[in-house]
């Protein structure tokens, strides 16, 4: 796996990168991965949804204080595609945390560039993403998070359960979802998930 990590560390993007990138498909009328119109519109959509989160979610004091605070330098690499909904609703959050440390190197790899490195990284045996593999300066995995809060993965759950499959009903809902719980599910998880992966760092340097 380290050699893929290397691999997709090389070629990885910033998040400036990605929007750009996210900014040319829409003017070109395109996706990552293979094209579709609905990746295509999906794509536009995100956009525009990744753009509204990027200039309106904000931290509480807090929230940013304890990201601020890290010690353990990091770096956070984001498995994703231009068409997922749920990266449009993570990644403005995810960056908005990374920004605050010093101490955090966010980068953005295209899962389907890099089908190797995600099997390392599977949910249930699939590849969803948004998949994030926060990794320290030796690049071992000291943690992932993904692709959606828990809460968020309940009503997934419970939709296939009931109705057998995701659909355009159930994205709407799930946006509404997104709307309703403002990024603070993701900041509260990504806050306890660092805190048991800064702590297990802690204790390797001991031994």
């Amino acid at each position: 796996m380290r050699e893929h990590l290397v691999d997709s560390l090389k070629n990885s993007m910033s998040y400036r990168e990605y929007m750009d990138l996210l900014k040319d498909l829409v003017l070109t009328k395109s996706t990552t991965g293979e094209i579709d119109q609905t990746r295509v519109d999906f794509t536009a959509l995100n956009f525009a949804r990744s753009q509204r989160l990027n200039k309106k979610f904000q931290l509480s004091e807090p929230e940013a204080a304890f990201f601020k605070d890290l010690r353990v330098q990091q770096t956070w690499l984001v498995i994703t595609e231009s068409w997922c909904g749920d990266a449009a609703q993570t990644l403005p959050v995810l960056h908005k945390l990374a920004e605050t440390s010093e101490n955090i190197n966010f980068r953005v790899i295209l899962r389907d560039e890099y089908p190797d490195l995600m099997d390392h990284f599977l949910t249930n045996g699939t590849r969803s993403i948004p998949k994030l593999i926060i990794l320290n300066t030796d690049l071992d995995v000291m943690a992932s998070w993904g692709p959606r809060t828990a809460a968020a993965t309940k009503l997934v759950t419970d939709y296939k359960e009931k109705f057998g499959k995701i659909d355009a009903e159930f994205k709407t809902q799930l946006q509404m979802w997104y709307n309703k719980d403002k990024g603070a599910s993701i900041v509260k998880e990504l806050t306890e998930v660092i805190s048991k992966a800064e702590e297990q760092e802690r204790l390797l340097l001991q031994d």
